[in-house]
Formats: C-alpha cells, structure tokens, sequence
C-alpha cells in the first residue's frame, strides 16, 4: 500500500469547501485513490481554522500540522519555493513543504503545488517504508 500525503495551504479561512474540491482534483490527477491518503497537512499556524481538517474529515485520516522551521528545511526540495509566502509565514512553501515533511526523508512530490482561489495542494509519497509484517 502506497503511503501518500497531501499538502494543503491557504491565505483565508472558510475555504473548507474549495479546499476539498482541490485536493479531490489533485488527488485524481496525480492516480491516488482515497484509501491511499495517511493524512493531510499543512502549517501549525493554520490549525484553528478548521480547513486542513475538514480535508482530512473528507478522507477520513488525520490532520497533521508542522512549524514552519520544519517547513522551511524542506526548501531545497521544493519545486515552487515562494519568497512571499516566506515572509507571510516564515517558510518557503507551505503544501509541498508539509507533504514532504509527512513523507520524510525518502518522500518524494507525486504532484507539485496546484493553486486555485489562494488555495494551494501538493501530494507527496514515501518511497520506502519497511514491511513490519503485521
């Protein structure tokens, strides 16, 4: 089974609806199936607004949010770096940078940031994970 996270990013709250539009979008284009998605991220600093998780409700996983020191130190992995979203919130990309994060070390992006009405997606997945055999 394929171990797959989606990065979620936004500059204004109430956009649950469209945000779950996107990553549907993202989800379809980049061949994962919703069973597939462990969790969705994003920034800590947007973990009051209700929007990662009501993305993540929609896939029926988890909601996991990051510092976004931890974002920033994904930055030579990004495909999209953003000076303006590093002095919004002090990192250099939020979606891709969580997916990656979820992802770890040997995580790759599946999907690059999409934007759509100042929401933004990516998908990311780990590339290898050792079987524990439960």
């Amino acid at each position: 089974m394929r171990h797959i996270f989606i990065g979620i990013g936004h500059d204004r709250a109430g956009v649950a609806v469209a945000a779950i539009a996107l990553a549907e979008r993202c989800r379809a284009k980049a061949g994962v199936t919703a069973g597939e998605v462990s969790a969705v991220v994003s920034i800590a600093a947007r973990k009051d607004d209700g929007v990662v998780a009501a993305v993540a409700r929609h896939f029926g996983c988890d909601a996991r949010y990051f510092s976004a020191a931890e974002l920033e130190a994904e930055t030579p992995r990004l495909a999209n770096p953003s000076e303006a979203v590093f002095r919004a919130v002090g990192c250099h990309g939020v979606a891709e940078s969580a997916a990656l994060v979820a992802a770890g070390p040997s995580g790759r992006l599946l999907l690059p940031k999409t934007t759509l009405q100042g929401i933004t997606c990516a998908i990311a997945e780990v590339l290898a994970i050792a079987d524990k055999g439960t």
